[in-house]
């Protein structure tokens, strides 16, 4: 994202492209709730440099695994290709609830990850890296000499609190110290 508006807004759709010729833009889907564009009648579009701006929806429908959508205003191949890069954002308040032990990957960010077992502290996420598979918590240590890479699994952060921005880690032997020589190691 260009801007952090982290709290605010919550970004379901990144626009790729003009899609027709009345304004029409094609865009990926970001959300794993893509029935929410279904009804949709206004969202907020990414607008460099500024805030958030509202734009109405006219209409929406899926094609061949992307959403088009037509918003009000719009109505050329050129103003829909300015639209380029932007993405289609909801309030924070609008989100879909999650089932437990599911989080929106932005609510761990600034989270403090503790090492309950041994009673230390590992640092602050501040970043979340999605590889397809199991994502990456990237840690900075408190003394800001390195980064701690944790998989974000259940067996390894046992207890996620977002309220209190605390993560529970309980990790496997050794684990700390591949991304890490040195700075975590317990000393016993």
């Amino acid at each position: 994202m260009a801007q952090n508006f982290a709290g605010q807004f919550l970004a379901i759709a990144q626009i790729l492209r003009p899609q027709g010729r009345k304004g029409e833009v094609a865009a990926e889907i970001l959300t794993d709730f893509p029935e929410r564009f279904r009804g949709l009648q206004a969202v907020f579009l990414e607008s460099p440099g500024e805030a958030p701006r509202p734009i109405h929806i006219e209409r929406s429908w899926p094609h061949k695994g992307r959403i088009i959508l037509k918003f009000s205003g719009v109505d050329t191949i050129e103003n829909a290709s300015r639209l380029r890069g932007r993405q289609v954002l909801i309030p924070w308040e609008q989100r879909t609830s999650l089932p437990a032990h599911q989080y929106y990957l932005c609510e761990l960010q600034g989270c403090q990850v503790v090492w309950e077992r041994r009673e230390r502290e590992i640092g602050t996420v501040t970043e979340i890296e999605t590889t397809g598979g199991v994502d990456i918590l990237h840690v900075e240590r408190p003394d800001g000499k390195a980064e701690v890479l944790i998989p974000l699994a259940q067996e390894i952060c046992t207890r996620i609190d977002v309220g209190a921005r605390r993560i529970v880690i309980d990790p496997p032997e050794d684990l700390l110290e591949l991304n890490d020589p040195g700075g975590v190691k317990d000393k016993e």
